[in-house]
């Protein structure tokens, strides 16, 4: 498993840069939302450690959600990720395949992320095992699972272990990797490692349990070790 971490801010960057994978967002705008190009540049130049960046949590707008994320790949980040906060196969499918277009067609070797919420019935969004062979069709490389509204409650909470684990399999059958994340904690560790998806995204976990505070660089190290 490698871990990715989330800081919202360059200084939070600077304090990150032992992670697996640098993951930009801006925590207020949402679970999944977008931060500055400027920022996503600055971050870059930190690390040579991959870079990800979030464009936001998308209502049905596939021409909106295609230049963010055309916009994101410019801005230098190696993985862009977009969450689905939607249902329909089609409509997943208009925006799926738009975004993968635009990362595609001129930084082919980026990857496109696409994440779906555990706890889409009450995003009233699509599930994310309707969404990964819609991802696999369109030719994005990474199925995710995120928590959309952040009330401090885990994925763990919407989805068992079992459920994790199969989603994780099926991505594997569908030459998908598997991201998962979604306020967890030390604790879901044990649990990660037997279901060991390719990458967990953390947050709240390296800012001692509240995502709004600041990130912590022991609690990197700590993660990092227990997921060792």
């Amino acid at each position: 498993m490698q871990l990715l971490v989330s800081p919202s801010t360059i200084d939070e960057a600077k304090r990150s840069v032992a992670a697996d994978i640098i993951d930009v967002k801006k925590p207020s705008e949402g679970s999944l939302g977008a931060n500055f190009p400027w920022v996503i540049r600055e971050i870059k130049t930190l690390s040579a450690k991959p870079l990800s960046a979030a464009i936001g949590d998308f209502d049905y707008k596939p021409g909106g959600a295609s230049l963010a994320a055309y916009g994101a790949a410019c801005a230098g980040a190696d993985y862009v990720k977009i969450g689905l906060a939607f249902s329909g196969h089609e409509k997943t499918r208009d925006v799926i395949s738009a975004v993968v277009r635009a990362v595609k067609d001129e930084f082919p070797e980026k990857y496109v992320v696409i994440a779906a919420y555990s706890d889409y019935q009450r995003m009233h969004s699509i599930s994310p095992f309707e969404m990964a062979p819609i991802a696999a069709a369109c030719g994005a490389d990474v199925a995710m699972v995120d928590t959309g509204i952040k009330d401090r409650q885990s994925t763990f909470v919407f989805m068992d272990e079992d459920a994790l684990r199969s989603f994780t399999e099926t991505n594997k059958d569908l030459g998908l990797r598997t991201a998962l994340a979604g306020a967890l904690t030390f604790e879901d560790i044990d649990a990660l490692r037997r279901i060991n998806p390719d990458i967990i995204g953390v947050r709240g976990m390296v800012c001692g349990g509240d995502r709004n505070a600041t990130v912590r660089e022991d609690l990197i190290q700590t993660a990092l070790a227990m997921i060792r």
